[in-house]
């Protein structure tokens, strides 16, 4: 499940169970540090207050995905699937085969800032604003692809493993979306 051993916090683990009733992996990681679990969760909605909901999604998959976390591809991939694309597309997509160019222009900006923010230059966010984002909107991929790599290391880092209940996700997403850690048998 993980490298490290998780305190037992039963009032944590209550406050964090999963409404199937389990209680997440990653919960388990930041049972020793609730702080910094508390941080996370506002930094998050921070980052995501601002921006569109699908947009979000799409810039922090495509960090996860670049990262090689499972975690959070299986995950943002989840949410993806459940809020706003069928199965076959979120497999698409994390193919790097999107089809829309503002989807394909977010995800190779987010996957750029995940694995080599210290590259990004003024055309790359000029590329984002020929296709209508504002300065904002840019700030915003470039906050949700950094932000997923503070989730993504830390869960990698810890060797958090995916949740048993992605197993249940069609076979071929869950494939696509297992780009490293194993999910939890």
């Amino acid at each position: 499940m993980a490298f490290i051993a998780a305190p037992e916090n039963q009032d944590f683990f209550d406050t964090y169970r999963a409404p199937a009733g389990h209680v997440p992996n990653y919960i388990r990681v930041f049972a020793a540090r609730p702080a910094v679990l508390e941080a996370w969760n506002q930094l998050n909605t921070a980052v995501k207050a601002s921006m569109d909901l699908r947009r979000y999604e799409i810039a922090t998959f495509a960090a996860a995905t670049a990262l090689k976390s499972s975690y959070c591809s299986l995950a943002h991939g989840q949410v993806l699937v459940d809020k706003f694309h069928t199965a076959d597309e979120v497999t698409e997509l994390a193919a790097d085969a999107a089809t829309d160019p503002v989807d394909r222009a977010v995800m190779a900006f987010a996957r750029k800032i995940a694995l080599a923010a210290d590259t990004v230059t003024q055309a790359d966010a000029d590329e984002l604003k020929a296709l209508g984002l504002s300065d904002d909107d840019v700030l915003d991929v470039v906050l949700a692809a950094a932000a997923r790599c503070f989730f993504s290391k830390t869960l990698d880092g810890t060797g958090a493993q995916p949740d048993a209940v992605y197993n249940a996700l069609p076979e071929s997403l869950r494939t696509a979306l297992t780009v490293g850690r194993p999910i939890e048998s």
